[in-house]
Formats: structure tokens, sequence, C-alpha cells
């Protein structure tokens, strides 16, 4: 079976994409987009930087991988320059490479950074098309970073990053977004046809991702927890002020657990040990997609502490829809596409108000039925309508327009139904989803003896 999908992918198109913020498959919402390509009959290749301990070279679940030892972290514009130049001549290298193995017809480049545009153009002279999947603003970060410039250095850089933004959308011959927002800006600011940008939202597979009976355990501590990057305009830093309110408070009983990695990472870790908060708050940098389901399923409140910037408030979170996988209710500060994917299964409080923040998490903390009620509002509609299979089909159909495939109606279009219980690859058993009793008593306890 499987050496008949391999030979039936080898007769399909193929597809190469360019990630240079993130190693694949660590990058999720690349390695749903090549899973989804698979599975349609795509060939499939990607170009990446190496994370730790990564081969040049690999093969994953038919998706061949291409990575480069990526260049030392940046610091200041002229290192900033130095990465740019550093990644584009690697990959650029890499897609001669890729195409002496097997010429490719797409080439789709996922920013940040918005510098694939030229390699786009060249390659559309080979007669390759150019797909660019919309991750980020990069003007709305500066603006979120910065603020508003004002030096002519400042302002040359901004209109820098807004041209090349609107080179990419240029030579785009079509543009997948991540929510109506950045398709806005694809439409109105980079002038793309409507017709050729398509929402591709970065919804999580529900079906694997799905809360796991946790181990039982005598400890009543609530646990908060926190996934996601740690840059500057993540706000962890948020995080730490809304445990020190809390301890203020004298709450005990409470723990945060913050995943992820970042630039702010070892800065965070000294604030939190200057706070004198190290008791209550645990790093764990970079987690793999076991790890994740093990936190996730035994925390009891999800952390949303991005402040509303000009790039967070038009942003899809990712970690607001894998909390509400995962029948975990969450705080949040009030951003206007937070709001969209969170809908009623999120407590919003005001952007940068701490007290209120620790208001909203002492809220479920203290109230197991609420925690109970926005638990199963959030699980239901991350699976009825924020779940990945829809967007893949949204995603592989820009792909049928561009290669000229041909598909038959697809059977996924079904009405959705929560998978059965059973365990996931490492044998863990998982909640139950159809059993009220037993789902109910794993969002009040998760795990926890009473």
């Amino acid at each position: 079976m499987g050496e008949a999908v391999t030979r039936a992918n080898d007769r399909g198109p193929h597809v190469l994409i360019i990630v240079q913020n993130l190693p694949v498959p660590l990058d999720r919402r690349v390695w749903l987009e090549c899973q989804a390509l698979i599975a349609s009959g795509y060939q499939v290749s990607v170009i990446c930087p190496k994370g730790p301990g990564d081969p040049r070279r690999q093969v994953i679940d038919g998706v061949h991988i291409y990575k480069y030892a990526p260049p030392p972290q940046a610091e200041g514009l002229p290192s900033y320059a130095y990465e740019f130049i550093y990644c584009w001549l690697r990959t650029a290298l890499l897609t001669l490479v890729v195409a002496a193995r097997r010429p490719f017809q797409v080439i789709q480049a996922c920013n940040p950074p918005d510098t694939f545009w030229l390699l786009g153009r060249l390659w559309r002279l080979a007669g390759v098309k150019f797909l660019f999947d919309h991750h980020d603003l990069n003007p709305e970060l500066y603006l979120s970073r910065f603020g508003e410039p004002t030096g002519i250095k400042a302002r040359a850089l901004y209109r820098g990053l807004i041209w090349l933004e609107r080179m990419t959308f240029r030579t785009a011959d079509r543009v997948t977004s991540t929510n109506e927002s950045y398709r806005r800006v694809a439409i109105e600011r980079g002038g793309v046809e409507p017709g050729h940008a398509t929402v591709v939202r970065s919804g999580p597979d529900t079906r694997a991702m799905r809360p796991l009976r946790p181990p039982a355990t005598d400890k009543q501590t609530k646990e908060l927890v926190y996934l996601g990057i740690m840059g500057p305009q993540d706000g962890v830093d948020q995080l730490l002020h809304a445990m020190a309110e809390l301890r203020q408070r004298g709450r005990r009983d409470v723990h945060a657990t913050l995943m992820g990695f970042g630039d702010c990472l070892d800065d965070l870790r000294r604030q939190c040990t200057e706070m004198g908060l190290d008791s209550l708050v645990t790093f764990t940098g970079r987690v793999d997609r076991d790890q994740i389901a093990t936190q996730l399923s035994a925390a009891d409140i999800g952390l949303g502490p991005d402040l509303k910037t000009p790039l967070n408030d038009v942003s899809t979170m990712n970690k607001t829809m894998e909390y509400m996988a995962y029948c975990l209710p969450s705080v949040a500060f009030d951003l206007f596409e937070t709001r969209v994917s969170g809908g009623d299964s999120v407590l919003y409080v005001p952007s940068g108000d701490i007290v209120a923040f620790a208001d909203a998490v002492e809220r479920l903390l203290d109230d197991p039925e609420l925690r109970v009620e926005l638990g199963l509002r959030a699980r239901r509609r991350v699976a009825s309508e924020l779940d990945w299979r829809p967007q893949a089909r949204a995603y592989v159909g820009v792909y049928d327009e561009l290669t000229n495939a041909r598909r038959g109606q697809d059977a996924g279009q079904s009405r959705f139904r929560e998978p059965p219980a059973g365990a996931d690859q490492l044998g863990r058993p998982y909640v139950d989803l159809h059993d009220a009793d037993e789902l109910r008593d794993y969002i009040v306890n998760r795990g926890r003896t009473r």
C-alpha cells in the first residue's frame, strides 16, 4: 500500500515549499500543508533551516526535506541583512538541487521574510508558478516593535518592508492568507485580485489534537499553560507579572508552564528569577508534539498574553485554537482575530491590564462549572468550525487550480463527528469525547484525585 502511494505521488505534480523562520516539521502549519498535498497525490519537497541535531536531508512521510545550517542569531540591522542574504543564497542553491532530482511545477514561499519573490520570478522564467503563503505582516511587525518611524533611516526601512511585501504580492500567481484580515491586506495593500487570494486558516487537526487522559495525581495545584514563540511581540513577560499578582493575592495553588522558545527566552528566565517566581513558573524551552499533547492535556487554563499591537490585533494566534482542541478554557487580551478564533470560549480582558488578567484567571480557578462550560464550548467550536480539514480542502484547491489538476467531489465535506475513543501512537489513552460524564470530570480535575 505504501509503495502504491509513493508511485502515485511520483506521478503527481511536484511542489517545492520554502520556509526560513522555522525548521520542518516543527512549523506545524507547513507540515499540515505538506500532509494535505501528499494525501492528494502531489509530490512535496521542502527547503528550510536545520534545527538542533537535524540532518541535511530527510524524507518524512513522503516529504523530501532539504536543510541548511542556520546563520548566527541576528542582532542589529547589518546582521539581519546578512541573515536574509545568507538564507536566500542557500535556499536558491538548494532549489537547483531539488530541481535536479525532479522539476517542480509550483514553488511556495512562506514569510517572514518577504525576500523570496525574486527567486519566484527567476523560476517563473522556467514556467514554475509562485504561491505566497502569507504567515506574517512584516510592516505591522515593525510598527509593533518600534512604533511609527520618525528618522530618515527608520522611514527608509519601513518603506523597504512595504516594497518587499508589494513585490511579493505582485509576483505571486496565488496568495493563501491565514485569516480574512490578512486577505484584506493582500487585496487592498498588495493589489491582489480577490479571486487569487484564499483564506487558509492554521486550524488544528482535531482528530489527532485532542485530550489525553492524564495520569492520576494527588497534587492539587492547578496548572496554567502558555504555548508559543517567545519574542518581543509575544507578551510572555505579561504572564510573569500576572503570576506575581496572583502570588501577591496569596494564591499558592497555581503553577504556570511556559512552552516555547525565541529571542526573549533567556531574558524571560532571568526576569522570572529576579521576580522570585522560579517555584511558580517553569520554562520548558522547545517542545515536540508529544510534549505539547501531555502538557495541554494536563493543564487547567490556557494563557494568551499577546498585547494589542498593529500586528497582533489582526493575526490568528494558533495557541488559542490549540488550547481549544484540548478543552481548555483560556484567558486572553482582547484582540480582533483572537475573538474570531475563540468566540465565546475565552475570557477576554483589556490589553495590558494585569489586574483584570489575574481576575479572569482566578475566576476560572475558583469556578469549575465555568471551566466545564468554556472547555466544552472550546472543543465544539474548534472541531466543528476551525478544524484543519476544510482548510486543507481550500489549500489543495489552490494547487489544483495552479496545476490544472482534476479532482472528484471530496468525501470530507460530510458533517464533522468527534473521533471514537482510543489511544495515540504512544499508546496513551484519549479522553472519550462522547462520554459526557468522563469529559466533565476530565475538565474539572485534569487527573487530580479528589
